[in-house]
């Protein structure tokens, strides 16, 4: 058997999967976010821990038979811990807006491009660069007790092990990471200031970063030094269970933002910063990924708006009565933001007109995520990705209106998945092949990542869809306005 666990956004969940990829048992545990103010997403570390020992636990009791090993995924963000790997202050997730400045000051010092050269993207808020500079700024009595800085998982690891290991796919979305080295970056570190010895030992994801401390075998009941692998982000975990781990495959995934994901071999970048790059779970591979940060949250904003009377799949009936374009009604779906470190872009219905209805707006919005997306992927294009066909995930994939959308935007073939990908089985694959379960990455993929249905574009709808696609792709900028410094 082998472990995954994944500390989510919401909570904790851990998998025991066998060697042909059925999951055996798995577990969930969830936790609160904090918000104490505008923009800020907080939670305690110790909650992650707690979280972590009744998963662990409760899938241990369920599984009656060797545990391998154990792999660790989870979601973007930092914590701040002493000498004695306490945390200083709650830990502050990617989501977080309130380094704004900090990142600006990162792009000055280093450079634009020169930075996304080096780290594969842009400079962000929600990058743990800027999080390190807006406690040295903001809150100089926790900075003087730092130590380390860790992502959510590895905090976790340190706990189950004394290690403080991260992994190439994890260390990439710090903006702290020399991509093509899979090393810290001296020239990024150097320029901001930060001390080298904060930072955790960066492994391949498919490396063993520690053992299960004896003292906690017992409680947790796994074995003594149990082997626990380094693991991979989110975003590569799930790629895995998905099995974007060869060329030509692509993910899309909405949820409460869009996100593109495509595995290459080289590791180029865009130096416009549309799509980044990371470190891919599969050694020596790399990602590119591409992002609508408030896809499937527009179609939230939209039904709150609405009142709440209609549920996705009322939502979804009326966009279906719509002919392709909306009748000329646009949607552009930034309604949290674009995430982009050059402006601050809005959300918009364009062209609206008096005879527009319900389902029309509806349908607009549908369009316009996939639109948005469509962007991204042609960059991805562009930075040589060969495209034959795209893995539809998320809530997107639940309605095969947007997956049609999608198959006719995109002009390829979008199928869904037997199974939901599941981070957490993404993690338990790597400790496969960590510990010689697997030979390989795309080995252990396969056993998981199983395709369920396939629609295909239609050659009419992607000829209309490409006249639409060009007036959308000039309402962004038109609409943008820089932001104020």
């Amino acid at each position: 058997m082998l472990l995954g666990l994944d500390i989510g956004t919401a909570g904790a969940h851990a998998v025991a999967i066998d060697e042909s990829g059925s999951v055996a048992a798995s577990a969930s545990s969830r936790y609160a976010t904090q918000s104490p103010r505008p923009g800020w997403t907080e939670q305690d570390p110790d909650d992650w821990w707690r979280a972590t020992a009744q998963v662990l636990a409760a899938v241990a009791r369920k599984v009656h038979g060797e545990i391998a090993g154990l792999g660790l995924t989870g979601q973007r963000g930092c914590v701040f811990v002493d000498a004695a790997g306490t945390p200083v202050r709650p830990a502050i997730l990617g989501s977080d807006r309130r380094a704004a400045s900090q990142a600006h000051y990162i792009s000055e010092q280093i450079g634009a491009r020169r930075l996304i050269e080096i780290s594969g993207s842009p400079a962000l808020p929600g990058h743990q660069a800027p999080a390190i500079l807006w406690l040295r700024d903001v809150e100089p009595v926790q900075l003087r007790h730092t130590r380390r800085v860790l992502p959510a998982k590895d905090y976790v690891r340190l706990l189950l092990t004394g290690e403080a290991a991260t992994d190439a796919a994890d260390a990439a979305g710090t903006l702290l990471l020399d991509l093509r080295r899979r090393r810290w970056s001296d020239e990024i570190l150097d320029a901001l200031e930060i001390p080298i010895d904060w930072l955790p030992k960066v492994h391949q994801s498919v490396e063993i970063a520690g053992g299960l401390r004896p003292s906690l075998a017992r409680e947790l009941g796994l074995t003594p030094g149990l082997p626990i692998a380094a693991g991979a982000s989110q975003a590569a975990a799930a790629a895995i269970a998905t099995g974007i781990v060869t060329g030509g495959l692509v993910s899309s995934s909405i949820d409460a933002g869009g996100v593109l994901v495509a595995q290459i071999d080289d590791a180029v970048t865009d130096p416009g910063g549309r799509v980044q790059t990371g470190c891919a779970a599969n050694p020596g591979r790399y990602h590119l990924m591409g992002t609508t940060p408030s896809a499937g949250g527009s179609l939230r904003w939209w039904r709150e708006v609405l009142g709440g009377r209609l549920d996705d799949a009322e939502l979804f009936a009326q966009a279906e009565s719509v002919t392709v374009g909306a009748d000329g009604l646009f949607f552009l779906p930034q309604v949290d933001g674009g995430g982009t470190p050059l402006h601050d872009a809005g959300g918009a219905f364009i062209g609206l007109r008096a005879h527009h209805t319900q389902a029309d707006l509806t349908r607009a919005l549908m369009e316009g995520v996939i639109l948005s997306l469509r962007d991204r992927l042609d960059v991805m294009r562009e930075l040589g990705v060969e495209l034959r066909q795209v893995r539809a995930t998320g809530r997107a994939a639940q309605s095969r209106l947007w997956r049609q959308m999608q198959a006719d935007i995109f002009a390829v073939p979008i199928a869904t998945m037997a199974s939901t990908p599941d981070p957490a089985v993404g993690a338990a694959l790597l400790a496969g092949v960590a510990t010689g379960v697997f030979a390989d990455v795309p080995a252990a993929s396969a056993t998981v990542a199983r395709l369920d249905t396939v629609l295909r574009p239609d050659p009419d709808r992607v000829a209309r869809y490409e006249q639409v696609y060009q007036t959308f792709r000039t309402l962004d900028p038109a609409i943008r306005q820089p932001t104020a410094r």
